[in-house]
């Protein structure tokens, strides 16, 4: 069964680190903690048929795990506990969504793999295993179904399916395997009416 992999990173982030492009003397290297996805059916009824919830532990230059911030524990919900009890390697995570993915792109809203591959992987002082060319960036599904480039340059994985009015359980933002989701959910409603076509996965 042909299906496409919709996936989120959260990154290590610190009050106004994002204006700051995480450049900021006191910002944290933007590490990844947690990584979600969502597998979608290609086959109509185009159903989600499973997903993903991974908590990585985030390794700093100096080889010692990075403490969060209290912003990143607010919005993400994820603290010390969580990572204690569910954090595992970053290797380990990129193994485990590769073979979730069973060699499927994988798609995210944007580019997360330039953390994911680059910033994460080069500070942990591991070759990323999976390969540029396995990533896709889910804003081209949304151009494919004729959504206009300015209101594209306005969402976010979080606000996608609003922006589409699709009806979906309760999803909690700044979650990776919700936010994957809320893709997810967007991309199945585009397939459903017709508006997105199978070959824009190509």
């Amino acid at each position: 069964m042909p299906h496409a992999v919709f996936y989120d990173c959260e990154f290590l982030t610190a009050p106004g680190a994002p204006m700051r492009f995480w450049n900021g003397p006191a910002d944290p290297d933007p590490l990844i903690a947690q990584i979600g996805a969502a597998k979608l059916s290609l086959d109509e009824p185009y159903e989600i048929l499973d997903t993903l919830c991974l908590h990585v532990l985030p390794v700093g230059r100096d080889g010692r795990r990075v403490a969060l911030d209290p912003l990143f524990t607010r919005l993400t919900g994820i603290d010390e506990a969580v990572l204690d009890r569910d954090g595992i390697a970053l290797g380990a995570a990129l193994d485990c969504l590769d073979a979730f993915s069973e060699g499927a792109c994988l798609w995210s809203w944007g580019k997360d793999e330039l953390n994911m591959m680059g910033v994460s992987c080069w500070i942990a002082g591991i070759a990323p295993p999976l390969a540029p060319a396995r990533f896709r960036n889910a804003c081209d599904l949304t151009l494919a179904a004729g959504t206009p480039l300015d209101a594209v340059h306005k969402l976010r994985s979080n606000t996608i399916s609003d922006y589409y009015r699709v009806t979906h359980p309760p999803l909690q933002a700044h979650d990776a395997r919700d936010d994957a989701l809320c893709v997810a959910y967007a991309m199945q409603a585009l397939l459903r009416d017709g508006r997105l076509p199978v070959a824009a996965f190509d």
